[in-house]
């Protein structure tokens, strides 16, 4: 019988080539969390407890598919976003930690709109993917009236089945922002959050391969020379469909903050405000909508 110390031992000797040894033992902790139903804590806590056979072999799948390289989120099929669980496949980006941040400054800032509108905010959310942000914004804020649009039929058909595991209502559209044709564009909404596609094709050479060969490269990559292509298409969207005060977050490319709020300034976007992630990046950005003429 093996131990929970020897499942340690061996994701650690299988994944040397693909994983640093701290993402490695997170990964196993993840896969014996969920193989196991034991809780962190006792998997720390009882490192010489004994797994069942059939947990082993379970395991032992697991590990066999890790070894291509396939993030554990896929193998799983689930993942946690902001206290939450969603379902995931390889039609949908993983959700990251950072996409948290600009959930929780999207909320913060919500609230302060709708003590000053006093009112439902409506949201949009362009390219929701999983669902990750709109349904973590409606979950942490019922009383908004949340849209949001994917180009993958596949990524919406996830985000409809996450909504209805966090008991969440959102509207769910199948529309290209690039060349929109549905019923936002005669909308006004208070918010329009997105983190759309923004990787390079020099971005991608220093990426991990569990990105690039497992991750939707319709929800990662933008031309070389052309980087911005959905930041300009989603500001000139946000400027005409945006309320007055209405605000405007990006999810960015830390390597195009400055060109970014430049891009905004131009449109005529006012406070625009750049933070960082919890790793110094530069990684999200805020702006409010151009003033309206009276």
């Amino acid at each position: 019988m093996k131990t929970i110390k020897d499942v340690f031992l061996s994701f650690q000797q299988s994944l040397a080539e693909v994983y640093d040894r701290r993402e490695t033992e997170a990964i196993a902790l993840l896969v014996l969390e969920e193989i196991t139903d034991l809780s962190r804590s006792k998997i720390k806590a009882f490192t010489e407890d004994e797994i069942t056979g059939e947990a082993s072999e379970k395991i032992h799948l697991i590990l066999e598919e890790l070894k291509t390289g396939k993030p554990v989120q896929y193998i799983l099929g689930t993942t946690e976003f902001y206290g939450l669980n969603f379902l995931v496949n390889p039609a949908t980006l993983i959700p990251r930690p950072e996409t948290e941040e600009l959930v929780q400054w999207v909320l913060e800032e919500s609230k302060k709109l709708k003590i000053k509108n006093q009112k439902p905010l409506p949201v949009l959310d362009i390219g929701t993917g999983s669902g990750c942000i709109a349904i973590s914004v409606k979950k942490n804020l019922p009383e908004a009236v949340i849209t949001a649009i994917d180009i993958s039929p596949e990524a919406l058909h996830m985000a409809i089945k996450n909504a209805l595991i966090n008991d969440v209502e959102v509207e769910f559209i199948h529309d290209d922002i690039l060349k929109t044709q549905s019923v936002i564009v005669n909308s006004t909404y208070d918010i329009i959050i997105s983190n759309p596609p923004y990787v390079t094709l020099d971005d991608k050479l220093l990426m991990h391969q569990n990105v690039t060969n497992f991750e939707p490269h319709n929800a990662l990559f933008v031309p070389q020379n052309d980087p911005l292509v959905f930041y300009k298409a989603i500001a000139d969207f946000a400027v005409g469909r945006l309320s007055n005060n209405g605000l405007l977050f990006f999810e960015i490319n830390e390597n195009f903050g400055k060109e970014t709020i430049e891009l905004l300034s131009n449109k005529g976007f006012i406070n625009t405000e750049l933070r960082q992630d919890m790793s110094g990046r530069d990684r999200m950005i805020m702006a409010c909508a151009p003033p309206k003429p009276f």
